[in-house]
């Protein structure tokens, strides 16, 4: 049991549901990504992911990929990422993803990655371009080693592809809310009630609710109908609102605060 699961346990006992942010790994820097997560711990936040910047982040909105074209300008990679966790793992418990594409993973070596990551302190990893079909031998060894594989659930899937990914996810289920890339959108998708009530009757596994979500009114919504919430694009605009500035970590934790009311 790792600490995502473990955090769902905490969780379910006192009630509540999972308000987990991602922010892209090395953005504006990475030591002020050691400041931030640090500091959104406090805020309240249950579990962050850390962006892995890629040149072509294919399920990615234009916030987002502007964040990461910044940070691989800075000659930021994956292993100074679990280089940076490691770090992290000095100051607080927090239950860390990473949320990567497979192509940095490729390079540096499947089981070298896994080995790398669970040595550093990572938790799971959520990689959105390797579908289960083609991550068997993957899934086998993170599973040996502790590291979750977190598997996506999308408004398209079928009932025999939810039972598979139910089967094989750990950690939680990645329930993407609308097709297409991440970005803040005005309202959620009209049907996700009725996909996640078809999806709960399918799995015991935690599902959270990623793509879309950018307000405390939505963040409250999702929380009420799933077992978490997951928000990134808005944090990673707020964060390029304050580029620059000295007090870019208290004016991103305190609006990360006022997300999760």
């Amino acid at each position: 049991m790792n600490r995502i699961d473990r955090k769902f346990i905490q969780l379910k006992k006192q009630n509540k549901k999972a308000f987990i942010a991602f922010i892209t790994a090395g953005y504006p820097d990475l030591s002020t990504t050691v400041k931030l997560v640090i500091a959104l711990e406090k805020s309240g936040v249950d579990i962050i992911e850390l962006g892995v910047p890629f040149s072509e982040p294919l399920a990615d909105g234009p916030i987002i990929q502007e964040a990461s074209g910044y940070a691989l300008s800075k000659g930021i990679n994956i292993l100074k990422i679990l280089d940076l966790v490691k770090r992290l793992r000095r100051s607080t418990n927090l239950p860390i993803c990473l949320m990567t594409y497979y192509n940095p993973v490729f390079c540096i070596g499947e089981r070298f990655f896994v080995d790398k990551a669970v040595a550093a302190g990572v938790d799971g990893v959520i990689i959105p371009d390797l579908p289960y079909e083609e991550a068997r031998k993957f899934t086998h060894y993170a599973n040996q080693k502790g590291l979750a594989n977190i598997c996506f659930v999308a408004p398209t899937s079928s009932v025999a592809r939810i039972k598979t990914v139910s089967k094989i996810a750990r950690g939680f289920i990645y329930y993407v809310s609308l097709t297409g890339v991440t970005g803040s959108r005005k309202e959620l998708a009209s049907d996700l009630k009725t996909k996640l009530s078809i999806i709960k009757k399918l799995t015991t596994k935690p599902v959270c609710v990623g793509f879309g979500i950018s307000s405390a009114r939505q963040v409250k919504e999702v929380q009420r109908i799933a077992d978490g919430a997951i928000i990134g694009s808005a944090i990673v605009a707020k964060i390029k609102e304050n580029m620059g500035k000295r007090n870019l970590v208290q004016v991103v934790s305190k609006f990360v605060e006022r997300l999760n009311v």
